[in-house]
């Protein structure tokens, strides 16, 4: 190791442990025992431009093992990131660019939001996937448009979490070849040793994933480190893994190689011994030899030329190759094509005939497949049963990058995080399907989705007990309300064909965020729009359906499969005297998102007689039926029989919610 290269690691460790010690807070031993490696990939390998860190060809670097948030936060600012020294010094404090696990949106170079172990292992696979699509659709003889690798530090934690075998899994059956992690191996968790509980043949497990291994090697030896990545990039048909051996807390003189430097800042006193045992020249916080800044920001001028040649590149493609430049400049903004939902318009027109919204869904992304090139899905061995199979768009796997359909195997949880990496990586628009039931298991990647703003789109079918047969284990319950209680994640239940057309329209539209859909297993009706008003209410969150007069007794409110008991229900009423308002609302999020007016047009306040019907758990229904209205829902597990039985058991009937109806006119009349 060159003097130049020892300052300029050390530098990335000491700016992370000062920012730790500083805050009196943050992960310590993984900064300094990666920093050899994290340096020899930026420095020697790592394609980016610190002044445009969006550039579409740029390499992907994660940091999956996101409690090393501080060694990020030094690459990027010795690297010429828009990352000041006093943002690194505000490390974990309120209001600052330096959070605690990296965030992804917050600073420009943080490719995605780790902390969560093995999320960001598995975003990476998704963005590998994405990169591959798009070099298959894309790359020409002599334009390589899309020529750049997906790199990960990864851990011993992020190898233990069960997602990180699910994805290793496609990463290895998909042959993704530009895929190179580094995995930090230093034997340390929390806990103490890595043998209390992690025992296996790391190399092994991902040679029979079909992973290219490489190592162990020294993780303090540079040449070595060069010389795996580079072998490592040379492999087109596997990902590869390096096994780093590693200490953790390299250089601390009584802390190295335990636990105790895991989470806790080294102190004040092991600083300073750890800052003269590596021969650090000064004992000041936060400083930055300029030999060490002066190298590493050589970056920038290294990164905004391979971005001018990749620009020129592109120019001279799209003289060449113009239709598909035209295309491929929409995909990578994320703009929808101009008439991209023009087949919608009558898709359910005339269709009399009862329809599931799983398989109205179903036809809405093949009405508009063929519009829309960056269309990119599939379900966790369900597509026949979610119906999201494209037709005739291909089938993604080895041997065919170019495919639209995606199969994720018995895989929800690692499916969520690879769909997020998509995402993330842009130029396609990921969905990904399975039961609502099985929305446990994906529950993380949904929630980082929505802290990241992603657009990416959850496709969950067999929505509520009118699964039936399958019984209680496949009924979801608490799922609906589970959704709705995640932040910026829209949820969509639409009651009939002609709103889950709506549905994926807003959904696609929406650029800033998931969106999550709950369809119905059973077949149902499809609303007279010339009688009842248009699906387009779905757009606004509610709206009213139909109302008996102007001045109704009681408002019913229903989602789903629900807002066709509700719409009977008013109908009965009416024939008996009493005047009921229907009302479909099947996003709380939009609907809250309206103007106050508005809500109050189609809730109005001074209607306390109110009833909401939906097969899942009652909480929170209480916000729009008040406290003297009625809940039906479901506080329970399901039971297996029938649909139609299950329903009738638990009270799901138009009866139900015309006794129910007249008891509050009543009461309200009293």
């Amino acid at each position: 190791m060159s003097k130049l290269d020892e300052l300029c690691v050390n530098a990335i460790r000491f700016l992370a442990v000062d920012a730790i010690q500083k805050a009196n807070s943050g992960h310590p031993g993984a900064p300094l025992g990666m920093a050899p490696m994290a340096y020899v990939l930026w420095d020697r390998f790592l394609k980016h431009n610190p002044v445009d860190p969006k550039w579409p060809d740029r390499d992907r670097f994660i940091l999956s093992a996101g409690h090393a948030s501080s060694m990020l936060y030094a690459l990027l600012h010795l690297t010429g990131y828009d990352l000041s020294l006093d943002e690194v010094k505000q490390f974990r404090q309120w209001g600052s660019k330096t959070p605690g696990h990296p965030e992804y949106g917050l600073v420009p170079g943080v490719e995605s939001t780790t902390g969560p172990l093995g999320q960001g292992f598995s975003n990476g696979v998704g963005m590998a996937i994405a990169q591959s699509i798009l070099a298959e659709h894309y790359n020409r003889p002599g334009y390589e448009i899309f020529d750049h690798y997906i790199y990960a530090i990864v851990s011993d934690g992020d190898l233990e979490e069960g997602i990180t075998a699910e994805a290793a899994s496609m990463a290895g059956t998909f042959k993704l070849g530009r895929l190179v992690y580094l995995y930090d191996d230093n034997d340390i968790s929390i806990e103490g040793s890595t043998d209390i509980t992690f025992k296996e043949d790391v190399g092994k497990r991902f040679q029979s994933y079909g992973w290219q291994l490489l190592g162990p090697i020294d993780g303090n030896d540079l040449d070595a480190i060069e010389n795996a990545i580079q072998e490592a990039r040379s492999e087109t048909d596997r990902p590869s893994l390096i096994i780093c051996r590693t200490t953790i807390g390299y250089g601390s003189p009584n802390k190295a190689g335990t636990a105790g430097v895991h989470g806790e800042p080294l102190g004040e006193e092991e600083v300073r011994l750890t800052k003269g045992n590596l021969e650090w020249p000064s004992s000041e916080p936060f400083f930055v030899p300029h030999e060490s800044l002066d190298h590493m920001r050589e970056a920038t001028q290294r990164g905004m030329s391979q971005q001018e040649e990749w620009e020129n590149k592109l120019q001279a493609y799209s003289k060449e190759y113009t239709q598909e430049a035209e295309r491929l400049a929409g995909e990578l903004t994320g703009d929808l094509p101009k008439g991209w939902d023009q087949a919608l318009a009558e898709l359910f027109s005339g269709q009399g005939k009862p329809i599931a919204t799983r398989a109205a869904s179903g036809q809405v992304i093949n009405a508009i497949a063929h519009n829309l090139h960056a269309l990119v899905g599939g379900s966790a061995d369900l597509s026949p049963s979610t119906k999201t199979i494209m037709k005739d768009r291909g089938d993604y796997g080895e041997g065919n990058h170019a495919g639209h359909n995606m199969h994720f195997g018995i895989r929800e949880h690692a499916m969520g995080a690879i769909v997020n990496g998509m995402a993330l990586h842009g130029g396609v628009i990921p969905y990904a399907s399975t039961f609502l039931v099985f929305y446990d298991y994906m529950r993380a990647p949904v929630r980082l989705a929505a802290f990241m703003g992603l657009r990416v789109i959850f496709v969950f079918t067999h929505d509520s007990i009118a699964v039936g047969e399958d019984g209680p284990t496949h009924q979801p319950i608490e799922h609906l309300i589970g959704l709705r209680s995640v932040p910026h994640l829209v949820t969509l239940r639409p009651a009939d064909a002609t709103e889950t057309a709506e549905a994926w329209r807003v959904a696609l539209e929406r650029k800033d965020g998931p969106t999550a859909m709950a369809l119905s297993r059973q077949s149902l009706p499809i609303f007279d729009r010339k009688v009842l008003a248009p699906a387009s209410g779905l757009r606004r969150g509610g709206y009213v359906l139909w109302e008996a007069s102007a001045s109704p007794d009681v408002i019913i409110i229903g989602t789903g499969s629900e807002v066709h008991i509700a719409l009977e229900a008013g109908q009965l009423l009416q024939e008996k005297g009493v005047s009921a308002r229907i009302v479909s609302l099947p996003s709380w999020e939009l609907f809250e998102a309206q103007s106050e007016e508005y809500r109050r047009k189609v809730l109005p306040p001074e209607i306390k007689a109110r009833i909401s019907i939906e097969a899942g758990m009652p909480l929170g229904w209480d916000r729009y039926v008040g406290p003297d209205g009625v809940i039906i829902g479901i506080s329970r597990f399901g039971a297996s029989a029938p649909q139609k039985v299950v329903y009738e058991q638990f009270g799901f009937t138009a009866q139900r919610v015309m006794d129910e109806a007249q008891n509050l006119v009543k009461s309200k009349k009293a």
